[in-house]
């Protein structure tokens, strides 16, 4: 049993941290950067066409302001039960098995309700992060995303975006290559075409007069064809007198 002088000091100690926690939370709402808008702290209207490392610093304030807010908190809500577990008689007892917890533990963490054995903190967490249901590993060294797509087209907008520049590092890039600026090759587009043959095919506003561009592409592709001895990437096309996709039904 907790002596009235051991009970009497563990309660200084409590109030005396209710009063340095609640001095803190009041310095980090004063001094964050939380409420403040981009314009405010590095002067830009939005945060969207930067690099993400030119605003790790920015990014990396905010988070800790969050961070200690929140540990600031759940200490503060601790100390509070542990007076009301004063004020109720029931503090120095565990809550979960009901025996007494030392007065070395109580001296050490006068915010516990409960004993070494029946620590909450002890226990480690089974729960996986949420993100892994739609994280997938990297597919070589391109932005893809196959999970629950049969069709995959590398022109989507992450990538529009990444070929300006990404925090990723030559490190993060799997197989060897002779020098640095090989890394990026790899399923690498300039003019921004889904299939090959879109860059030497052309047509008028209305979709007719089409017409082959010639161009070092259309040689390249031509020369792929040859050499697989096919008509097209996907294989031979059966002969027909019309375009079933843009023809109109003339019968």
């Amino acid at each position: 049993m907790l002596t009235n002088e051991q009970i009497s000091h563990l309660k200084k100690e409590l109030n005396d941290e209710k009063k340095s926690l609640e001095s803190q939370l009041q310095g980090n709402k004063e001094g964050s950067l939380e409420g403040a808008s981009a314009r405010d702290t590095v002067g830009e209207l939005s945060l969207y066409d930067n690099h993400p490392a030119d605003m790790g610093s920015e990014l990396y304030e905010r988070e800790k302001d969050f961070a200690l807010e929140e540990h600031h908190d759940s200490e503060l809500n601790k100390v509070n039960a542990a007076l009301q577990a004063m004020e109720d008689g029931s503090y120095g007892k565990c809550k979960e098995c009901g025996s007494e917890i030392p007065y070395d533990r109580l001296e050490v963490i006068p915010a516990t309700l409960y004993c070494k054995e029946h620590s909450p903190e002890q226990n480690v967490p089974g729960d996986r992060p949420v993100e892994e249901d739609v994280l997938e590993p990297a597919h070589g060294n391109t932005f893809q995303h196959h999970q629950f797509r049969e069709v995959v087209d590398n022109e989507d907008s992450f990538q529009e975006v990444a070929r300006f520049g990404t925090s990723e590092t030559p490190s993060d890039l799997r197989g060897d290559y002779e020098d640095y600026n090989s890394l990026y090759n790899e399923g690498h587009d300039d003019e921004g075409f889904t299939e090959d043959y879109e860059t030497f095919i052309g047509n008028d506003l209305e979709g007719k007069g089409r017409k082959v561009y010639p161009s070092k592409k259309q040689e390249e592709y031509e020369a792929m064809l040859d050499e697989n001895d096919i008509e097209a990437p996907f294989g031979d096309v059966p002969y027909h007198q019309t375009d079933g996709y843009v023809d109109e039904d003339k019968d």
